[in-house]
């Protein structure tokens, strides 16, 4: 019996983001434009000037109005939209940098996940060469993901909401760089929230639930994408929801009697203000009890997660400076504080930051002939990597939603996808080195979410380490393993055991290089790869993960597979059966 697909008033899937913004930008012509190739920053019209602290937000979509409706004036500057539950690439983030961009540095804030944190970091990085100073402040509200001596790896959830408000207002009225990012840093540390689903979202490409829950249950302290939470249980009345979502948060953010704080009652998707309205009924009787004055309230849904139905609590414990900044006017879709907002004085120097070097002609006389896999049957591999990842997509993002957030099989999709157009481009006498770089620049540019630089930075490593061939024998071949392996650590910092991709790129070298030394053939080390990254792509059910969003699981990931070890299997064997089919 086939399960049904959810319901989505879509197009088509792949189409969804770009229709999106441009329905978003349509709506509110008067606060938004659109700029960049990349068509993924959404950027303020009124606001971004010289001389101003360029505040810069983004992250996945799906958890509208986060991030988009977060521009305007006050606010942020632009945003960076990233696919369904994916950051936005670093070309993506330094489109929006760029077009707001007024020679007082950039200031990038966005949710702490590791594939944001990475993709944000190569776009400051960027930045910083091109001469725009960059500081960056990753939201670490969820009191659910870790415990108050860790607050650094928190996840960023609804807290969004109150960083991007003081960090915004902070440069609207002039603060230096180093002044922006002390408000930042502030309102995040006097930040805490935690949430509560009741049903699954569902990723759009897949149509299917992310996750299991029962009719009659709750997750408590459950992640924006699905992650799973603190515990499961029977579905409980509001108010003692309420009270259990209250109290961690109080005690982060250790408040006392004659404190002052900021609420935000969030719905996540499906859950209408008829029920938000009851848990702010309850919180505001618990802060009342507690001798906690309230200074502003929200309640609707300003971080959703999808169609996910359930809701967060969070607190902003507040000083006078917290205060100011939370009451100065600002005008966004998501968010309007104040009546009275002048238009902004000034204008943008547009600035070319675009530090893009064109590909280096190579002499191909030079290079090592000797070896059966040639530029053309490398690229057949690739084609042939491509096609599986898109037959196997659903099941990697089963078992992504299992662990994670349920994107990684559409991820991968997304980047091997853009990488097959970028063959498209490839001249016959493109060098395998020369792929690699193609194959890089056209996955970083599709794909943020952790395997976008990920896999970027082992196809450039995995570049460099063939540059002196034409064609692979078996050492290259193994050198061309060891490099993606290699481009990888590098970028992600896993080590064996994490419970990541890496687990089956070590063991997939590890196979390569004792057949390279028993002397076997090409493409016997492709076997030999292939069959290594099965084995630890088995071995990763018993791990417990220690890197990533499921690291927040604990004990719970054990007994499930990794989906980047899954999806490193299904690479290397594709590639193996495309390169013995062309040899034989």
């Amino acid at each position: 019996m086939t399960a049904e697909r959810t319901k989505k008033l879509i197009n088509a899937p792949e189409d969804l983001i770009s229709e999106a913004i441009a329905g978003m930008v349509s709506a509110h012509p008067e606060i938004l434009t659109k700029r960049g190739e990349t068509s993924r920053a959404v950027v303020a019209c009124d606001g971004p000037r010289d001389g101003k602290v360029a505040v810069v937000v983004g992250g996945g979509s799906g958890h509208e109005p986060a991030f988009a409706g977060y521009v305007g004036r006050g606010l942020a500057d632009a945003a960076a939209v990233g696919n369904v539950f994916a950051s936005p690439s670093p070309e993506q983030i330094l489109d929006a940098a760029r077009a707001v961009d007024g020679g007082a540095g950039v200031l990038f804030l966005y949710g702490n996940y590791t594939g944001d944190v990475m993709n944000f970091d190569m776009a400051a990085e960027e930045l910083e060469a091109a001469g725009s100073p960059a500081r960056s402040v990753a939201v670490t509200d969820d009191v659910a993901s870790a415990p108050n001596d860790r607050k650094q790896e928190r996840r960023g959830i609804a807290g969004d909401f109150f960083v991007f408000k003081i960090a915004g207002a902070a440069a609207e009225a002039g603060r230096d760089l180093d002044g922006c990012l002390a408000a930042a840093r502030a309102a995040n540390a006097a930040t805490a929230s935690m949430g509560v689903a009741l049903t699954a979202c569902s990723m759009p490409q897949t149509g299917k639930p992310n996750f299991e829950i029962g009719a009659g249950e709750m997750e408590i302290g459950m992640g924006l994408h699905g992650e799973p939470g603190m515990r499961r249980g029977p579905l409980e009345t509001a108010d003692a929801v309420t009270d259990e979502l209250f109290a961690p948060v109080a005690d982060a953010l250790q408040l006392a009697r004659g404190d002052r704080v900021a609420a935000l009652v969030n719905g996540l998707g499906a859950t209408g203000l008829l029920e938000l309205y009851v848990i702010q009924r309850r919180l505001a009787q618990l802060l009342d009890e507690n001798g906690v004055s309230v200074h502003r309230t929200w309640v609707g849904e300003y971080a959703t997660s999808l169609e996910m139905a359930g809701a967060s609590v969070t607190l902003l414990k507040l000083d006078d400076d917290l205060t100011r900044l939370l009451d100065a006017p600002c005008r966004a879709p998501a968010l309007s504080v104040g009546s009275d907002i002048p238009k902004a004085e000034g204008t943008l120097t547009r600035r070319n930051r675009d530090t893009r070097t064109e590909t280096q002609a190579v002499d191909r006389s030079a290079l090592a002939t000797d070896g059966p896999i040639t530029p053309e049957t490398f690229r057949a591999m690739v084609r042939a990597a491509a096609a599986a990842i898109r037959d196997q997509r659903d099941w990697l993002s089963e078992l992504d939603g299992v662990i994670g957030d349920g994107d990684h099989g559409v991820t991968m999709d997304i980047g091997w996808s853009a990488v097959l157009s970028a063959l498209d481009s490839a001249t016959p006498d493109e060098t395998i080195t020369g792929t690699n770089r193609r194959m890089a620049k056209a996955f970083l540019d599709a794909v943020g979410a952790s395997s976008g630089p990920l896999y970027a930075s082992a196809m450039t490593a995995a570049a460099a380490a063939v540059s002196d061939r034409l064609n692979l024998d078996a050492g290259a071949t193994v050198a061309w393993l060891r490099g993606m392996r290699d481009g990888i650590i590098s970028r992600g910092g896993a080590a064996p055991g994490d419970k990541t991709m890496l687990d089956a790129w070590l063991p997939a070298v590890d196979h390569a290089e004792s057949a390279l030394a028993e002397g076997r053939d090409a493409l016997a080390c492709l076997a030999a790869a292939r069959d290594g990254a099965r084995s630890g792509r088995d071995d990763t059910a018993q791990m417990e993960s220690r890197r990533g969003r499921s690291k927040k699981l604990g004990a719970r990931s054990v007994g499930h597979v990794d989906p980047g070890a899954a999806s490193t299997h299904v690479i290397l064997a594709a590639m193996y059966t495309a390169a013995e089919t062309g040899l034989r």
